[in-house]
């Protein structure tokens, strides 16, 4: 068997950056076949589902990205809060290379018709609502409080990412990722 010519974590940014920029009914197997270097008939054979496959997988990359960089950071027991928020912070701002990049949840929520993508994204923003919430209760928020602010980081977040698209202004993102970071200060 010939060594693969791409490793899985360089595969997985690939197909995603190209369904963050042109969604999953715009991405075409050419696209994703270009913006891996595998030829066509190499995506096929690693994804014989297709686009739906390569999307879960793509959707299943994020989830885990968002419980190692997000979930386990902002729940790390020992750390203060301040500093767990700052590294979370730090994640999001290089995952989104700083407000240039599309949200990868946004881009695969747009009428893709496939009721799985809905529910790996589901699981996605629940576990980020989870971490902030948990970040928040540790504040010394309500629980209510906690989660109204854990989904309200979440717009913000995904909101400035598509103004910083739409407006061509990456500065929106930057003004959210202070604002989350206003959000979550002890009382």
């Amino acid at each position: 068997m010939r060594p693969q010519k791409i490793d899985d974590t360089q595969l997985i940014e690939g197909l995603m950056s190209i369904l963050q920029s042109k969604g999953f009914e715009g991405a075409s197997l050419n696209d994703m076949a270009n913006a891996t270097g595998l030829q066509k008939a190499s995506l096929y054979h690693r994804f014989p589902g297709g686009k739906n496959e390569i999307a879960i997988m793509v959707l299943q990359f994020v989830h885990a990205w968002i419980k190692d960089h997000i979930y386990l950071v902002l729940t790390e027991k020992g750390v203060a809060p301040a500093t767990k928020l700052q590294r979370a912070i730090q994640h999001i701002r290089q995952l989104y290379q700083n407000g240039e990049k599309s949200c990868i949840l946004n881009a695969l929520s747009l009428d893709s018709g496939l009721v799985v993508l809905g529910d790996e994204i589901s699981k996605a923003m629940q576990l980020w609502i989870d971490a902030f919430t948990a970040l928040g209760i540790e504040q010394g928020f309500t629980t209510a409080q906690a989660k109204s602010r854990a989904r309200q980081s979440l717009v913000l977040i995904q909101g400035s990412l598509v103004l910083a698209k739409g407006l061509g202004d990456p500065g929106h993102f930057q003004k959210a990722l202070s604002d989350v970071k206003l959000l979550f200060a002890s009382e």
